[in-house]
């Protein structure tokens, strides 16, 4: 594995070069289409046909200084943040009962885990530190903010929460104790009555355009005052009950503005906070189960081409299911009973105690297993799911300490059971903590990522609904007629196989042919799907260099075969330390190659027209029914 800044990662293609502002890269993405037909005998038939698109991506190198508000700036999970960063920032270590610890990320998809790169000529796998693929923000580097109904300092929210052991949480004192959040938006309706002995730094009054306007002017501040050029903003607060969606109210974005603007009682705390992120241009992630993203908050992203994620924080009890339900579905096992029992004592747990606001939290826990279910008609019939109960309990004396305690009744072979029970038991937190970087450095990174097909002429940002941030929560928001994916190793596999494009790679695959055929690996037969076909755009033309049949049978299949002999690029994993391209030849051949065009066989069948639905910025690809 690489684990130093003095090893290289280097990406030999001519489809990627490096320039000190940014990466660029030339990309097939290759798919499967499928339609199915209903003859008048009532057979179907299943046509599957491959079909490719040529993705052009950028990727900005600099890394902004970044700035975090945080919703619940206060909390359990606020807090544990503020002393996780500090903590590693300064490296302080501190003494337990178990001895001398020193600070971490364990936990942080994007700075504790590796990604496979590929196969040694010997067959050594090679792992590449998550971070190292692309150019991301330091966790140590990020500025703190934000709000809080409570008025307690971090110091006291700290000791308040009992997350952090005591001589860790001592040497903090001092960092922390001028740390102290905004007032923040409180309507009593929203979440539970219990929080009331909390909510001692409030905004005044209850007009929500003042409160909207307040918070869009805390955001401006707080980049100003710290000379930040990003923000983020994350909502890490109460879970809400869920909101009303009524026509007129919050279905569109006009009518949110204007109900914002007529109080309505309706507009959730969190929908405001929304928008007045949306509004000031800075992406916004919920970290909570309530539906904040209503139609009309969605619009308003669409709108204004910010991002939004969402929703709920994805840490022990669900991110196991997603994983054992896919793992017993993909292999012919079918879950007839799941029942998730948690018990937990921290303010999460208190306010979920009321039965508006578990029933938020309820609606994301349930809904996980679905697109597994869906998958496998032969174990489960149109409509049919297994009976999922999920019930969650407020137990003051287990703080932060989670119990999930889980039964998984299965039908298997002939008729016989199978019943799996686990006892999880999780600091909330601590693992709370870890996913609430990744999403805020994800998020950032996405901004600097915009890509472009041949049919558009501007480079243009991924959909403002951050799908691809599936991985880190329990019901992920998609894009309007995307399939929503619960199952996690494809949710990994999806961040890590945009990221390798955008460095010119193939998506990373299990077949290992090189272990179960004649074929060795070698540089000698490295593949770089680059063909540049005739293309005329306002800036270049170029010519193929294929023959006339090469060129006709890439264009009618939208298939790129040949190989191409590519020269050395160097990409240093400390990406502060940026190489230039000093062979004017690779670079002139890998800007032909990524300006160039797949001119593809525009015969009107509906696999190809899904293809290239996204030509042009809102424009939806037609949907296939399988």
């Amino acid at each position: 594995m690489m684990n130093n800044d003095n090893e290289i990662f280097e990406v030999k293609s001519k489809n990627v070069i490096y320039t000190d502002d940014e990466i660029s890269s030339s990309y097939t993405y290759e798919t499967t289409c499928v339609t199915k037909n209903k003859n008048k005998n009532g057979r179907i038939t299943i046509t599957a046909e491959p079909v490719s698109k040529r993705f052009l991506f950028k990727v900005k190198r600099n890394t902004p200084k970044l700035g975090v508000m945080l919703v619940g700036w206060g909390g359990n999970n606020g807090s544990t943040l503020t002393a996780g960063i500090i903590a590693n920032r300064y490296g302080i270590k501190w003494m337990t009962k178990s001895g001398e610890q020193s600070p971490d990320y364990y936990g942080s998809l994007t700075q504790s885990s590796t990604i496979r790169l590929g196969t040694t000529n010997s067959g050594d796998q090679v792992y590449l530190p998550f971070n190292k693929i692309l150019p991301m923000v330091s966790p140590n580097d990020i500025v703190l903010g934000g709000w809080d109904i409570s008025s307690l300092n971090l110091s006291l929210s700290m000791k308040r929460a009992e997350v952090i052991d005591y001589d860790l949480q001592r040497q903090l004192y001092k960092y922390m104790d001028n740390m102290k959040p905004l007032p923040s938006i409180y309507y009593k309706d929203f979440i539970a009555a219990n929080q009331n002995d909390r909510a001692d730094n409030v905004l005044k009054g209850n007009n929500k355009q003042s409160h909207l306007d307040a918070i869009r002017k805390d955001i401006r501040d707080f980049k100003s005052k710290n000379n930040l050029d990003k923000v983020v903003i994350l909502w890490t607060a109460n879970t809400e009950r869920f909101s009303e969606i009524r026509e007129g109210l919050n279905d569109t974005a006009d009518n949110l503005l204007r109900s914002i603007k007529n109080n309505e009682d309706e507009v959730s705390p969190s929908t405001i906070f929304a928008c007045a992120s949306i509004l000031e241009g800075v992406s916004y992630i919920n970290g909570s189960p309530q539906n904040t993203f209503v139609p009309g908050v969605i619009e308003l992203a669409n709108k204004f081409n910010v991002f939004i994620g969402g929703d709920d924080f994805k840490t022990g009890q669900t991110k196991l299911k997603s994983v054992l339900v896919d793992f017993l579905v993909s292999a012919g096992i079918k879950p007839v009973s799941i029942v998730s029992y948690n018990h937990l004592g921290n303010n999460d747990g208190k306010n979920l105690s009321a039965p508006q606001q578990f029933r938020s939290k309820e609606i994301s826990k349930s809904n996980v297993v679905d697109d597994m279910v869906d998958s496998n008609n032969i174990l489960y019939k149109e409509g049919e799911h297994p009976d999922h109960c999920v019930v969650i309990k407020y137990v003051p004396y287990v703080k932060d300490s989670k119990r999930a305690m889980d039964e998984y009744i299965s039908k298997i072979f002939l008729g016989g059971h199978n019943t799996i029970t686990i006892n999880n038991v999780c600091e909330d937190s601590l693992l709370a903590t870890p996913l609430m970087l990744d999403l805020i450095i994800l998020t950032e990174l996405m901004e600097r990522i915009t890509y472009k097909t041949e049919e558009m002429k501007d480079y243009q940002r991924f959909d403002p609904v951050l799908s691809v941030l599936s991985y880190l929560l329990k019901a992920p928001v998609v894009p309007s007629g995307a399939p929503v994916i619960n199952a996690l190793a494809t949710q990994r596999r999806c961040i890590i196989n945009i990221f390798r494009a955008c460095v010119g790679l193939p998506p990373e695959n299990d077949m290992l042919l090189e272990h179960k055929t004649n074929f060795k690996l070698s540089q000698s037969n490295t593949i770089n799907n680059n063909i540049s076909v005739t293309h005329t755009n306002t800036h270049t033309s170029s010519t193929s260099s294929t023959s006339d049949n090469d060129t006709k049978q890439c264009s009618k299949d939208e298939k790129l075969s040949k190989n191409t002999k590519a020269k050395k690029i160097d990409y240093h994993l400390n990406n502060n330390n940026k190489k230039k391209i000093n062979d004017q030849d690779t670079e002139n051949d890998c800007h032909n190659n990524i300006n160039g065009n797949i001119n593809g066989n525009s015969n009107g069948n509906s696999c190809k027209d899904k293809m290239n639905g996204h030509s042009k910025k809102g424009q939806k690809s037609k949907q296939i029914e399988v």
